[in-house]
């Protein structure tokens, strides 16, 4: 079996929906898990959101374009990146307060803060953390 059906295959029965670099290097080295991340990129399997990490994607019915295939949205993406990174990590007053029911307006997309001391770029669709 190929470093790429090895690779494959992780993505396909993993029921995370985002991966760092470091989670396949068991089956091969750094260069070349790059490779392969970056061929199944080309082809529409993986979206990178990150420096060396990635998330599934699917083909939106709609638009035809790719977007990440978590059924929580970019919103659940960015969270499960933030959380794999092992970043501390708090929402907005608005939207603490729709999460725990105290208000019954819901934002339009949720406001995550970060500390200060994480500076990494991460991009899912039009949703970012620290794109300044």
């Amino acid at each position: 079996m190929t470093i790429a059906n090895k690779v494959k295959t992780r993505l396909n029965r993993s029921k995370q929906y985002v991966f760092a670099r470091a989670d396949f290097t068991d089956i091969a080295g750094y260069d070349q898990i790059g490779r392969v991340l970056k061929k199944l990129v080309d082809t529409g399997d993986l979206l990178r959101i990150g420096y060396g990490l990635y998330t599934k994607a699917r083909v939106n019915r709609i638009t035809g374009n790719l977007m990440p295939a978590s059924p929580a949205g970019a919103d659940g993406v960015l969270l499960e990146a933030i959380e794999k990174l092992g970043v501390s990590y708090k929402f907005d007053e608005f939207s603490q307060r729709s999460i725990d029911g105290d208000s019954l307006q819901v934002p339009a997309s949720f406001q995550i803060i970060t500390n200060n001391r994480f500076k990494r770029k991460i991009v899912v669709s039009n949703r970012a953390i620290n794109a300044n």
